[in-house]
């Protein structure tokens, strides 16, 4: 199941859903929209290692815009901080942005109960598209839990992504044993 609207309002008086900026225009039936941020990030190395901290340069998307390149893969960041202490929050794009070729995620749109902070974004896009900071770019939609929760991802010690940040994150890949 999926909280529905009323749902979610519900789990945000009572705290365990935290939207930061919070704006009930963007309550949708079963999700909440969240929008670009203005810092966007791309990788300095053509060859990512997975075993390596893999270096990237920060930049602010101008007010005119920023364009996409087809086979870069950049890294955003949501407007929005966001709190989940009692359900799952998956993270999609919106129709609009898939139907202009961007995808806001290669692999990681679910988060983790316990998850505090801003959502980083692995964009891609099929052809040149510009963007613009605080556009809205895609949609939580939380999923209710089935039982206990022994260890919530905010306190967890192998946690990678917990310090609260504006700016994209780079892949810690490299933190793990393999």
């Amino acid at each position: 199941m999926i909280l529905s609207d009323l749902r979610i309002l519900e789990e945000i008086e009572k705290g365990t859903i935290v939207i930061e900026p919070y704006d009930r225009q963007y309550l949708g039936s079963n999700s909440y929209d969240v929008h670009l941020g203005q810092h966007l990030a791309v990788y300095e190395d053509q060859v990512l290692d997975a075993r390596q901290h893999n270096r990237i340069r920060h930049f602010e998307i101008p007010e005119e815009g920023y364009v996409l390149q087809p086979g870069v893969l950049y890294l955003g960041v949501t407007q929005e901080y966001t709190e989940t202490h009692a359900h799952v929050p998956f993270l999609e794009g919106k129709s609009s942005t898939g139907r202009l070729g961007i995808d806001i995620h290669a692999t990681a749109g679910k988060g983790d109960v316990g998850f505090c902070n801003t959502w980083t974004l692995e964009i891609s896009c099929v052809h040149p598209v510009r963007i613009y900071k605080s556009m809205p770019i895609g949609q939580l939609i939380y999923f209710p839990l089935d039982g206990e929760v022994e260890h919530k991802y905010n306190t967890k010690q192998n946690a990678k992504y917990t310090e609260r940040t504006i700016k994209p994150v780079e892949s810690m890949m490299w933190k793990n044993k393999f």
